[in-house]
């Protein structure tokens, strides 16, 4: 088998490395490597050429992988006159390079595949639902390639037989959780997306034999993984360092994150105190509003939250009730000029697949770059219909009726779906492919506030209230992510953090906190990105003066690509 950046390698020396067309034809090499090698990664960024392919995930090819990293990280060093490129393309070639340089470090320090058995289930289940809801190939193309792909699927399971060591038991727990989820996608969910009747559909055979590997898997993990699964989950102090500079490739460190981040939650508390100062004569009408101390502060903060949080939806209703935000938010952006949506607009508003929950309440997957004209797809979930009453209430008093607006303007509009449309109208490659997650949360949080201090909601003091504790959440992240990884903080300690301090139902902060096990450095993207777009706001409306347009400046940041905050200050001035 021929190294897999061979192919690189011939375009680097085909030519000199002095001009910007270089670094974009050796990106585009590379990423045809890639696409080959790695048929998901392919689908995930419309590429359409492997959607009927599987990667190759036993423990040889990932080493190789590894292998053809180091190899292509040193060729671009040697090869390039960085002199001689312009800035935009130097930021590509830095883009790329740290790209590599992380990957490196996770293939030696944490290893998924060996220590999280739900990175299995990306490769069994949601690289097949892809093909059915963002692929703008012919229905029964997308069939074909479902049917090829999940051939494929008794070699994924084989390969995490091979590779799963010692997870922390959390993962294995929701990997268990995940693959029950995954086991009815084969079942029954798979044929009403693909629109076939499971009596003849070319899926049958094909995804009764997937249902069968996966309850082996499911078997495997019960028996085998979860008795052994005393992995730790906490990364420590040094990793957590070194990750979180990579991660978020955004010039700090750390402790300059979390004491930043410190500052900031006293503040927005103080912030929220006097919002429902204001509400809790009309909310709390038999009461009088308690000592303006520490603790009545907090009481005032929580009983009005409490009482607000009983607008709220059910699980029926969960997903047309964001549906309806979505018109009387968009009408708003135009009104107000805020930037110029997509159009046609490409977001459908879905239900979270019950294989894709236990992680967060939403996502948006938005149109891979190589496909852009395919459906963003904006997930909200249902709480697990296995949960108890009492929780599934908390659930819906945390995302209430004023939540839900809050959540929708982050991942939708002018949040994550306008964000990642604009981005994938960027020349950069490099950008499109190798987006920064710092950037996209950055933007969702700073429109939230944005939104509402240009007048969304006519003042609406519940929804001010609301956006401001969406907010804390964020900043809270960034504290819960360190201290969880970075010291002893047990459950107990992040559960009085979260409520005590972040206004949160128990049932939401018990998800986060095993989140918060389930990864790291991640949940401080939110914090970090939205503190670089508030401070760039800042910074130019300060310079331009009466000059200053918002709509102008929102579009600019935007068609900069979804790139490391660090570099906007000397981009966008």
């Amino acid at each position: 088998m021929h190294p897999p950046n061979e192919a690189v390698g011939q375009a680097i020396k085909s030519t000199a490395g002095t001009n910007d067309a270089d670094v974009a034809t050796y990106f585009q090499a590379w990423l045809d490597t890639e696409c080959k090698r790695h048929p998901v990664f392919s689908t995930q960024q419309g590429n359409r050429e492997y959607d009927g392919q599987m990667d190759d995930l036993s423990p040889e090819a990932r080493a190789e992988d590894a292998r053809s990293d180091q190899g292509i990280l040193k060729e671009l060093a040697k090869k390039f006159d960085r002199t001689k490129l312009s800035r935009n393309a130097q930021i590509d070639l830095e883009i790329w390079e740290s790209f590599l340089r992380y990957r490196i470090w996770q293939f030696n320090n944490s290893d998924d595949f060996e220590k999280d058995p739900r990175i299995y289930l990306l490769y069994c289940s949601d690289s097949v639902f892809g093909l059915f809801t963002q692929s703008t190939l012919p229905r029964h193309r997308n069939v074909e390639n479902a049917v090829s792909r999940i051939a494929h699927i008794p070699e994924v399971i084989a390969a995490a037989r091979a590779s799963i060591q010692n997870p922390p038991k959390i993962l294995t727990e929701v990997a268990i959780k995940r693959t029950e989820g995954a086991i009815s996608f084969y079942e029954k969910d798979i044929f009403a997306l693909a629109e076939e009747s499971p009596q003849i559909s070319s899926l049958a055979i094909p995804c009764r034999k997937a249902a069968e590997s996966l309850r082996d898997y499911k078997k495997f993990l019960e028996d085998t993984v979860l008795p052994r699964s005393n992995g730790e989950w906490r990364i420590g102090e040094k990793k957590f360092g070194e990750k979180l500079a990579m991660e978020l490739d955004a010039g700090l460190t750390a402790q300059e994150v979390i004491d930043t981040a410190e500052a900031e939650a006293n503040r927005v508390e103080k912030e929220m105190y006097y919002v429902a100062k204001q509400l809790w004569s009309s909310v709390i009408k038999t009461k009088p509003l308690p000592a303006e101390d520490a603790i009545g502060r907090r009481e005032t903060i929580r009983a009005v939250l409490s009482e607000l949080g009983k607008d709220h939806g059910v699980s029926e209703t969960l997903v047309n009730d964001a549906r309806s935000t979505v018109e009387k938010i968009k009408t708003f952006i135009r009104q107000k000029r805020i930037l110029t949506l997509p159009d046609p607009d490409q977001c459908s508003i879905i239900e979270m697949p019950e294989f894709q929950r236990g992680f967060s309440a939403a996502y948006l997957n938005q149109a891979p770059p190589l496909d852009a004209k395919a459906k963003s797809l904006y997930a909200i979930s249902p709480p697990p219909s296995d949960w108890p009453t009492d929780r599934q209430e908390a659930f819906f008093q945390e995302y209430n009726r004023s939540m839900l607006q809050v959540l929708t303007i982050h991942e939708a509009y002018p949040g994550h779906y306008v964000q990642l449309d604009y981005s994938n109208r960027v020349d950069s490659l490099v950008r499109k492919v190798l987006s920064s997650g710092v950037f996209a949360e950055g933007w969702a949080v700073y429109t939230e506030q944005m939104m509402l201090d240009e007048g969304y909601g006519d003042g609406d003091m519940a929804l001010r209230l609301h956006q401001l504790k969406f907010y804390m959440r964020a900043v809270l992240n960034a504290i819960l992510d360190y201290r969880m990884h970075c010291s002893a903080m047990s459950d107990e300690e992040a559960m009085a953090l979260l409520v005590d301090r972040g206004f949160q139902t128990s049932g939401e902060a018990i998800g986060k906190i095993q989140r918060a096990k389930q990864s790291s450095c991640q949940l401080s993207t939110y914090f970090v990105g939205r503190t670089a777009f508030y401070r760039l706001r800042q910074s130019v409306q300060r310079a331009r003066g009466t000059a200053f347009d918002l709509g102008q400046f929102h579009e600019e940041v935007l068609l900069k690509g979804t790139l490391p905050v660090k570099y906007l200050a000397e981009l966008v001035k």
